[in-house]
């Protein structure tokens, strides 16, 4: 049964395993923290920028082996200190939002490239057994900043496992999670308890969407998987936004497409699906020979 043999294999990975998770106080982070810290790990160590929200997973999660460091991926001995002895590093810290980042461009830049080359730095001076960068659908054919700088961050994670040995590297690529933070669902959730319009960019407006369960296993099958630069690439369901505004509340308002938004993501682009290899359930896509 897949599950049971899913569940076995993922227990043999994160035994006795120490884990670093950058932004990990986040959405998909603390979820994915709160899963790992059901296996026999040893500890798993939470780096994020925000203060409040460290706080507040602490009151959600009592675990003794939860481990809560203040410090952003730009700061290169910070980042050093709380990887130090880490066994597994995965990457979700970055600005995510794409009306700040578009407004914000030098600290995105800052932020989703600079930042993810110091962990990688990092990750060739320590030595962690893997590391897994957290993407997102944007960065196929991009066309908003986020996108390209998630791009970007693909492309290094890529090179660094094609170049360095003692380290896996790879990346995870996936659509919109359901329950995280900042979303259309936290948005229109607040319209419909003030009795508002719930606000569309636009009624043909296409996206992809899986549940937090969903993307956090995928993550947790994509350590298993992982050897030398891949990105790996779940077959998602897209979604018309307008169809699921609808199941919340008939009453909508058309605000319009923000600033390099696209009418429908993709999740891989026809350049990349030529060179990828299909399985069942994801694509795996591989920029460098190894």
């Amino acid at each position: 049964m897949k599950n049971s043999k899913f569940e076995t294999s993922i227990r043999k990975e994160l035994q006795n395993k120490t884990i670093l998770i950058s932004g990990g106080a986040g959405s998909i982070g603390s979820a994915l923290a709160k899963k790992i810290l059901k296996y026999p790990v040893k500890s798993v160590r939470i780096l994020d920028i925000n203060e409040h929200a460290l706080f507040k997973l602490k009151r959600e999660i009592n675990n003794p082996k939860l481990r809560l460091l203040l410090g952003s991926i730009l700061d290169k001995e910070r980042i050093e200190m709380a990887s130090f002895g880490a066994d597994i590093i995965i990457h979700t810290a970055a600005v995510k939002n794409i009306e700040i980042s578009e407004f914000n461009p030098m600290e995105t830049i800052d932020v989703n490239i600079n930042g993810t080359i110091n962990l990688i730095k990092i990750a060739v001076k320590n030595k962690p057994k893997k590391f897994l960068n957290i993407s997102t659908d944007k960065a196929a054919d991009s066309s908003t900043l986020y996108g390209t700088t998630k791009n970007v961050s693909e492309k290094l994670i890529s090179w660094a496992g094609s170049h360095f040995e003692d380290t896996k590297f790879a990346s995870a690529r996936f659509g919109n999670v359901i329950e995280t933070k900042g979303n259309v669902f936290e948005i229109w959730k607040d319209e419909f308890k003030k009795n508002k319009p719930l606000s569309i960019t636009h009624p043909d407006m296409k996206r992809y969407f899986f549940h937090v369960d969903e993307a956090i296993n995928f993550l947790l099958n994509c350590l298993l998987l992982m050897k030398n630069g891949e990105i790996f690439i779940p077959k998602m369901k897209s979604f018309k936004i307008k169809d699921l505004a609808n199941k919340i509340s008939k009453k909508h308002k058309i605000t319009g497409l923000r600033q390099g938004e696209k009418m429908d993501e993709i999740l891989i682009s026809n350049d990349e699906i030529k060179r990828a290899k299909e399985n069942k359930n994801m694509w795996v896509l591989k920029l460098y020979n190894a």
